[in-house]
């Protein structure tokens, strides 16, 4: 997303009048979560701002006639906490998702990477159903075309997909991060939302890095798993990566089409190119 990322973190393009990271907290806050921890670095000191109380911000809103966005952003630091672990360097996800462990602390918490947008809260509420159902860690799962699984952690199935707390999961002891098409075990590959067990973070602190100095969250959860197996719910919910300028254009233009506002002439607009 260079040379937008240049200045503006990527979380924080818009989609539409929001950017990216409130609508992936919103998923969050409609799963139920009223506590969220940002993991960022010192470079990027936009994301914590965003999240500052601004009375003229809501005042404008307001004024516009848009009163459930200023509703919607007078819940940070009201009754959604919101805390900040800073990453000091770049060193993988799993060591990302470890910086948040003195604010999680021993509770079940779910992960979300922003790059991702799901269109519903339900995936977030299945995964979170599974954990507490069984008291082992739930990961969001999808089907690919198999050529393209080398790009993704591609879990193993250890037994037939079962229903647990009403939710088909699909059991797995082992995860190969990143395989070549001939040895993908599956063509099941993790997205961007989990619910995790607060053992992860003494398997995170037992990764080994890899050459390039990361630490995986896919290695911490084969070690998670080595104890009993994971579950990997299949989502049915739409999925944008908007990691990339495709993926994020989509998911504008989709946002675009349901403006309660801007939807119709968007839409025509569209028909006429």
């Amino acid at each position: 997303m260079l040379p937008a990322t240049k200045s503006v973190p990527k979380e924080l393009l818009p989609i539409g009048e929001l950017p990216a990271l409130q609508l992936v907290i919103d998923e969050a806050i409609g799963a139920g979560v009223d506590h969220v921890v940002i993991v960022t670095s010192d470079d990027k000191p936009a994301v914590a701002d965003y999240f500052q109380r601004a009375s003229w911000v809501e005042e404008a809103l307001e004024r516009q006639g848009r009163r459930e966005l200023a509703d919607s952003l007078r819940r940070f630091g009201d009754t959604i906490r919101i805390s900040f672990a800073i990453q000091d360097r770049p060193r993988g996800l799993g060591h990302a998702v470890g910086c948040a462990s003195e604010h999680v602390g021993d509770e079940p918490f779910f992960v979300l990477l922003p790059d991702e947008l799901m269109a519903a809260p339900s995936l977030l509420v299945d995964l979170g159903r599974v954990l507490d159902e069984s008291g082992r860690s739930a990961i969001a799962l999808k089907r690919m075309p198999i050529e393209e699984v080398f790009r993704y952690g591609v879990v193993e199935p250890s037994e037939s997909e079962r229903l647990v707390a009403g939710v088909p999961a699909i059991p797995f002891r082992h995860v190969v991060e990143k395989p070549a098409v001939e040895n993908a075990p599956s063509d099941l590959v993790i997205i961007g939302r989990y619910a995790l067990t607060p053992d992860v973070f003494g398997a995170i602190e037992r990764v080994v890095p890899s050459s390039s100095g990361e630490i995986q969250l896919t290695d911490a959860l084969e070690l998670q798993a080595s104890s009993g197996h994971l579950y990997g719910v299949v989502s049915a919910v739409g999925r944008r990566d908007i990691g990339h300028p495709l993926g994020w254009m989509q998911a504008v233009v989709e946002a675009g089409l349901r403006h309660p506002e801007h939807g119709g002439p968007l839409r025509n607009w569209l028909e006429s190119l």
